[in-house]
């Protein structure tokens, strides 16, 4: 397996068994090197979801409003309570981008 900085041809097995720390960082530093705006915000409509599938369903409609505390959580997505709901969002974003890492 590579180390936990590389973002090579891992597959989504691989990328499993990564702590969703390091499967956030690398998305993120994936996506901020391929200036993808559309995986952000994906990501950021994930939010509601996984908050909802870790129990707090007040937190699972999505709307403009409520996009600037996304953004709040997104810098933190990777160390916190919706991390672990987030990993799917990770490994796919990565899996599918294997070989785009500079």
């Amino acid at each position: 397996m590579a180390d936990d900085t590389n973002t090579g041809a891992d597959t989504a097995a691989e990328l499993d068994r990564l702590p969703t720390s390091v499967l956030h960082d690398r998305a993120v530093s994936l996506a901020r090197e391929r200036r993808d705006v559309k995986f952000v915000w994906e990501l950021l409509k994930a939010i509601p979801a996984a908050a909802a599938a870790e129990g707090e369903t007040d937190r699972a409609q999505f709307d403009m409003l409520h996009a600037l505390s996304l953004l709040e959580e997104y810098r933190n997505a990777g160390d916190s309570d919706l991390a672990d709901a987030l990993r799917p969002v990770y490994v796919t974003y990565l899996t599918e981008h294997a070989g785009d890492h500079r």
